[in-house]
């Protein structure tokens, strides 16, 4: 296009590309700078150490039990959020999407408050002989709080988007709720659950405030890497770098490699007939 009207979309589509790339620069700048600062040799050096090991133990161990938790209560009531009318689903939607804007410290403190010795279930707990803070425990309880949300959003936006049609086809044939669940809406959805899943786990891997107020920083046991990463820091900035880059490498490679397992691509042959006939 020539005129004024070609050189208005030539200078758009510019400030466009230069979007991108500055975005791009922001994200990339701060990951590179923590393997340029280390020389290779010190790093892998570095990465054979006790804390890095322990710590490695204890977040991989802590992020997938979150993650088991959090996809097997999660999912069921994503759906059930789902189905229901918006304005019913609408204030339970917003109360499971509330870790979203707290401060992590805060959760952490919240759910000290709540399990702790002297919080509201403190004695309860107690009283069955039942210890929470500073355990195992609760580094999965602080990743289950600050992870969930990531998880039910995409899932609740993944059933959302099946097709009602097909539900009800599968209701008039015959199926249960629970067969047209695992028959029908549950394989539809799989993409964007997948997907939200990939973000819950990234998400467990990465915490760092709410796991540190929670449960502490007890080496091999509750010492995250994250966690491991802010106490090295005032001891040995190279191992603190070495850390760093140990959870940046585990935590996308898991990302990525956990979105393309999961991931299926949509069927775009189903339609209500052969999808029905899944079911009977």
């Amino acid at each position: 296009m020539r005129g004024p009207a070609g050189r208005i979309d030539r200078w758009v589509a510019f400030f466009f590309g230069l979007a991108v790339a500055a975005l791009l620069a922001f994200i990339l700048l701060p990951v590179v700078a923590i393997f340029a600062r280390v020389p290779p040799g010190t790093l892998v050096a570095q990465l054979h150490s006790r804390v890095a090991l322990d710590a490695l133990e204890v977040s991989l161990r802590a992020s997938l039990s979150a993650l088991a938790v959090i996809l097997l209560f999660g999912t069921p009531a994503a759906y059930a959020l789902a189905t229901r009318p918006r304005r019913h689903s609408a204030t339970l939607t917003t109360i499971l999407e509330l870790p979203l804007v707290l401060p992590p410290p805060v959760a952490g403190l919240g759910l000290l408050m709540a399990f702790g010795r002297e919080g509201l279930l403190g004695g309860p707990l107690r009283a069955v002989g039942v210890t929470i803070t500073f355990t195992q425990i609760a580094v999965v309880m602080a990743l289950v709080f600050v992870s969930l949300p990531f998880f039910v959003r995409q899932a609740i936006a993944s059933f959302q988007s099946v097709d009602p049609q097909l539900i009800a086809a599968s209701r008039i044939l015959g199926a249960g709720q629970a067969r047209t669940f695992f028959r029908v809406a549950l394989p539809l959805a799989r993409p964007g659950l997948s997907a939200g899943a990939a973000l819950a786990l990234a998400r467990s891997l990465g915490e760092f405030g709410a796991t540190l107020m929670f449960a502490g920083s007890l080496p091999g046991s509750t010492q995250t890497l994250p966690v491991a990463v802010f106490t090295e820091l005032a001891r040995d900035l190279d191992a603190a770098l070495a850390i760093a880059a140990l959870l940046v490498a585990i935590s996308a490679g898991l990302f990525v490699g956990f979105k393309l397992l999961l991931r299926e691509p949509h069927p775009s042959w189903l339609d209500s007939s052969s999808s029905t006939s899944a079911i009977v």
